[in-house]
């Protein structure tokens, strides 16, 4: 528990202190997820995407993939 911190570099870097990676059990090559709302930043470990399943799915999206339904949902 406790407050950290880390510097942002003029790349806009930063290295997660050691007690955050281990608090969201993250590391080497994980995807950290920062959400902002009104009550400030909070950041959690995403959870890992099965592409080939997503690639799988976005093949059978393609009968709504015409000029008329972009228009139609345009405004959704």
């Amino acid at each position: 528990m406790g407050m950290h911190f880390a510097k942002i570099t003029s790349k806009a870097q930063t290295t997660v202190p050691k007690e955050v990676r281990e608090a969201l059990k993250a590391g080497p090559g994980d995807t950290l997820a920062y959400r902002v709302g009104p009550e400030g930043v909070t950041v959690s470990k995403a959870e890992p995407l099965d592409w080939e399943y997503l690639r799988a799915l976005e093949s059978t999206l393609s009968e709504w993939n015409t000029p008329e339904d972009a228009a139609a949902f345009d405004d959704l």
